[in-house]
């Protein structure tokens, strides 16, 4: 019996959708270990909103032509990590700036990326290798627990309505009110 709940355990962890490091703490990559000067993220991600980010290769890598392909996956807070997508970046006229966006969609727990390097004597490299780098979102769910700054102890807080939806549900109530009217007037 034991081992059956801990294969069941094990089972269910490993679906579950982890990020290097520790929950809600972003990481990026060293600028000692890569080719990479800077690179900047929105932070935190939103659900819905354009998440975007810029690396930026040194100068000894833009000299000798090294090219990066920049890769996104987006997990959501149940588990589930969609499949990577490699972005199209815009690249500044210097080849210095990689720049790519995505919206995460809603209930998103973190936005990871990676670089594929690829130098001008055709070798390659991952950064980071074998993981992701990761910005977590304003609402995520990470080892049994809610953090972020959207979020609740039982989840996220649900973003209020814009203006747009109340005057909407004020003209269908004035709209209501005056087929009412006709009705009992008739």
């Amino acid at each position: 019996m034991r081992n059956a709940v801990l294969l069941c355990f094990l089972l269910v962890m490993a679906g579950v959708a982890t990020a290097g490091g520790t929950g809600g703490e972003d990481s990026g990559p060293d600028p000692t270990e890569t080719p990479f000067a800077t690179h900047e993220a929105t932070s935190p991600s939103a659900d819905g909103k354009t998440w975007t980010l810029s690396v930026t290769l040194d100068s000894e890598a833009v000299e000798n032509g090294t090219t990066l392909l920049l890769t996104t996956q987006i997990c959501t807070n149940d588990g589930v990590c969609d499949p990577p997508v490699d972005q199209t970046a815009t690249v500044s006229e210097d080849g210095a700036v990689h720049t790519i966006s995505v919206t995460p969609p809603e209930d998103h727990t973190y936005v990871n990326w990676r670089a594929k390097v690829t130098y001008a004597d055709g070798g390659e490299e991952f950064h980071p290798f074998g993981d992701w780098y990761t910005t977590w979102s304003t609402c995520y769910f990470d080892e049994g627990e809610w953090g972020g700054e959207a979020s609740t102890e039982d989840g996220c807080v649900e973003e209020s309505p814009g203006p747009g939806f109340v005057l909407s549900l004020v003209a269908i109530t004035v709209a209501a009110a005056a087929v009412s009217r006709r009705s009992r007037d008739a």
